[in-house]
């Protein structure tokens, strides 16, 4: 995942009426835009328009049912995103693996400063 695509998922992810959307699409989806504002406390309109953020993100589609639209997540950008996160972990673990043991090389009671 680009840092590009990982900005479009935390983006969508950082408002929290998107993340109640997530949450509820994850327990029960798919769902409709009138089902999640009976238990969102916001209009269809502004689900409508959560989901398009979140769609956008690769977080999400919607598909027709008759003459109902049912929302419903996407895995792919989730686990892309957590791919990304996991690789800045790493490494970080590895910058602070590094510097632990040069902390640790270092004799106790010494500064780690060379005299000129």
């Amino acid at each position: 995942m680009t840092k590009d695509a990982a900005g479009a998922v935390f983006e969508a992810l950082a408002d929290p009426t998107r993340r109640r959307v997530v949450h509820e699409l994850s327990k029960d989806g798919p769902l409709t835009a009138t089902e999640l504002a009976r238990r969102i406390p916001v209009s269809r309109q502004a689900i409508s328009k959560h989901f398009d953020s979140l769609e956008q993100a690769g977080l999400a589609a919607a598909s027709r049912v008759g003459r109902e639209t049912r929302y419903e997540l996407r895995t792919q950008a989730f686990a892309e995103a957590e791919a990304w996160m996991r690789s800045i972990g790493a490494t970080w673990d590895q910058r602070l693996d590094a510097f632990k043991q040069y902390v640790e090389s270092v004799p106790s009671g010494s500064t780690g400063r060379r005299k000129r």
